[in-house]
């Protein structure tokens, strides 16, 4: 991915100073949407003057995916036993080393909440936290054993220890409330990439899921319904491209369910870069069916390639309903396949109606600059440097 400054056109110096640490357990494409989001604010806190540094456990792609990140201070950390806890017993000293001003921790229940702590407390300086949907009770709900014991272990310290709670969304803020009972959190959304202009031709029926392989996302319920109506699938011409990344269990259950299904739905694999983008703009609709996401990058990705999206409320992004960038998708195969109808039954004049609505968000509350603006204000305020940089508290 490369470097977007000109996404981020708010005070350029706003930051200037401030080396704003980004620690996450993985800065791969293993860490699916929250890796992403951390390229993101990594981008924009250079764009606004500041350095960031970030910080991540080892795993299988991590020296290749740190390339993302540009001339960004980058620290690896190997990790002894279980990947599930990502002990790494050299993150704590790697923190402390890099004269951070502020710590921000994306993602929890694994060893990064401890170390992130741990730092606060040596340090003194502030430490936020965003646990980008990971305290949503479809996830709390599951693995309760090991939440159980990180809870115990360190989450609740780190909950503790934080300056700042992050939240996505108001509702992520209600979830973080009911785990740590905290009210203060901070409400900011992801940015999505800059809109592109309105697509001058008219889309094929291509359908598009693009993101990680796994089962909160439901993708076993959008073959159902794909496959339940295949012949009038075909007879319109309409494709269905999943494409997307996992665990090797996940991709091959994944291979499995469409062993039998339509040659009208196809499995392309990992996307990047070009290829990813393309993507986006080719397909006429994007498909979320997810039980579970925190504020998910795939469908402003999307919006930015004015491609509207099928998606359920779990996805936190009621503007797109309101707006009429997408349409409720539900989670059964019923109901899936309902919004497909739909979705393929619509007339040019309209789609592209939809297709206006996701472009205006992209402009809006989930520009780069409206965010950029917000982080800005968050860091400044916490390091105290509100009055230095001229912004108001």
């Amino acid at each position: 991915m490369t470097n977007r400054s000109d996404a981020y056109p708010t005070s350029p110096q706003s930051l200037s100073g401030l080396r704003v640490g980004q620690l996450t357990a993985s800065l791969s494409r293993m860490g699916g949407g929250v890796s992403e989001a951390v390229v993101k604010q990594a981008e924009m806190i250079r764009a606004l003057g500041g350095e960031p540094v970030v910080f991540a456990l080892d795993d299988p792609h991590a020296a290749q995916d740190a390339a993302r990140f540009g001339d960004a201070e980058v620290h690896i950390a190997p990790v002894s036993g279980p990947r599930q806890i990502g002990f790494a017993p050299a993150l704590v000293g790697m923190l402390e080393k890099a004269r951070l001003d502020v710590l921000h921790l994306h993602g929890i229940w694994m060893y990064p909440s401890h170390a992130g702590a741990a730092w606060a407390r040596r340090t003194g300086r502030p430490y936020v936290i965003s646990p980008h949907g990971m305290l949503d009770p479809w996830i709390t709900a599951r693995g309760r054993l090991k939440k159980t014991l990180a809870r115990a272990g360190y989450e609740r310290a780190s909950w503790r220890t934080a300056a700042a709670m992050h939240a996505l969304t108001a509702r992520e803020a209600q979830d973080i409330r009911r785990e740590t009972g905290r009210t203060d959190s901070l409400v900011i959304p992801n940015a999505g990439p800059a809109p592109m202009s309105q697509p001058a031709h008219t889309r094929a029926p291509t359908f598009l899921y693009l993101g990680r392989i796994h089962p909160k996302k439901n993708i076993d319920a959008l073959i159902a319904a794909w496959t339940q109506r295949a012949s009038a699938m075909a007879a319109t011409g309409a494709t269905l491209v999943i494409a997307g990344w996992g665990e090797d269990a996940h991709v091959a259950h994944l291979q499995q369910s469409l062993s039998g299904a339509p040659s009208s739905i196809t499995f392309a694999g990992p996307l990047y870069g070009d290829a990813k983008a393309r993507a986006y703009a080719d397909a006429r609709f994007f498909v979320l069916p997810s039980h579970s996401e925190g504020l998910p990058m795939v469908v402003l990705e999307a919006w930015a390639a004015g491609t509207p999206a099928l998606m359920t409320s779990e996805c936190n992004l009621p503007e797109g309903f309101a707006a009429g960038a997408a349409i409720n998708c539900g989670f059964d195969p019923a109901v899936i396949g309902a919004a497909l109808d739909t979705a393929l039954a619509m007339p040019d004049p309209q789609w592209r109606t939809m297709s206006d609505a996701a472009l205006s968000l992209m402009q809006g509350r989930f520009s780069g600059e409206t965010v950029a603006r917000q982080w800005a204000g968050a860091y400044l305020g916490l390091t105290g440097r509100h009055a230095e940089a001229g912004i108001a508290a």
